[in-house]
């Protein structure tokens, strides 16, 4: 059997899937690539919010792994919204890459404490930006890593905020001008990691196993388990400015997570810890807290502005 790994179109995605094929690979299963231009691949003149909050990079790959032409889909876990089609499912995460924010620029001597322009597609960044750097003009940044820093030389930015992962993969790395602290830019739920999504009934539980086996980091799952059910709890899809992000030391998980208001006025963080045996109820717990602080409010709020 040739496992039909799916993928978007972009050098980035392509690279997550050949890693998926190289350790499919390994474990001796035939491979093929099959690649898809997703809706949020084909609009680039709409910001993201306003394209549709979820499905954005994944409505196309769900369909034909429903359909069957394609075994697996390969995505980045952080454009994974909190609930999926009915049939469809997560079943491995691999080991996560650095999950910070960077600022990139041409320009070394760049600051966020300058008078400059950013470009970000992301609203859980832009809203950070205005909470912390009021006096930051941004503008929306959209396409794939290449276009964006094509753009950015263009001069339609001085610098741009991408996640590290992405970066260091299409090895932009010397254009870093900083890490920025996960304690101002936390990061959203899954950034760093690849998830495998499939239809289970399309695949023998024998080849699920293996495929799992083959391509699941266990402290990386464990982490992105107790972030997506905050996400869920929260119901939060890719253009709502949510955050969440876990830590494991020694059988000890600790969440950080929160929301921040459109304008990034208003700000609610929580953190909350479990042991791992504890952890099933962590996502559910610190979203909840959120909920009772006033996160539903600032939900709605920003439902109706997108």
């Amino acid at each position: 059997m040739t496992i039909k790994i799916g993928t978007r179109s972009s050098k980035l995605a392509l690279w997550q899937a050949y890693m998926i094929e190289e350790k499919l690979q390994q474990k001796g299963f035939d491979t093929e690539i099959v690649t898809f231009e997703t809706k949020g691949d084909k609009i680039l003149d709409k910001s993201l919010s306003k394209i549709g909050s979820k499905g954005v990079f994944t409505e196309e790959l769900e369909s034909s792994l429903l359909e069957g032409s394609i075994h697996l889909a390969a995505h980045s876990a952080k454009d994974m919204p909190s609930t999926l089609p009915k049939g469809l499912e997560l079943i491995a995460y691999t080991k996560r890459e650095e999950p910070a924010d960077v600022l990139v620029s041409f320009n070394p001597n760049i600051s966020l404490e300058d008078n400059i322009v950013v470009g970000t597609s992301a609203t859980r960044r832009v809203a950070t930006l205005k909470h912390y750097y009021p006096h930051i003009k941004v503008v929306d940044m959209r396409g794939n890593l290449q276009t964006r820093f094509r753009k950015m030389k263009e001069g339609q930015c001085d610098a741009m905020i991408l996640a590290y992962a992405g970066v260091h993969r299409m090895e932009y790395d010397d254009k870093i001008i900083m890490k920025l602290p996960k304690e101002q830019f936390t990061p959203p739920v899954g950034q760093g990691s690849v998830t495998l999504e499939v239809c289970p009934e399309k695949l023998g539980q024998e080849t699920l196993t293996k495929i799992k086996e083959a391509c699941t980091d266990h402290e990386t799952e464990t982490c992105l388990t107790v972030e997506r059910a905050f996400l869920k709890t929260m119901n939060g899809g890719c253009s709502i400015p949510l955050f969440a992000y876990a830590t494991l030391h020694s059988e000890q998980i600790t969440l950080k997570g929160g929301i921040i208001s459109l304008d990034g006025k208003e700000m609610l963080r929580e953190e909350a810890s479990a042991t791992v045996e504890q952890s099933t109820t962590l996502g559910h717990t610190l979203a909840q807290r959120l909920l009772e602080k006033g996160a539903g409010r600032i939900l709605e709020q920003i439902r109706k502005e997108l």
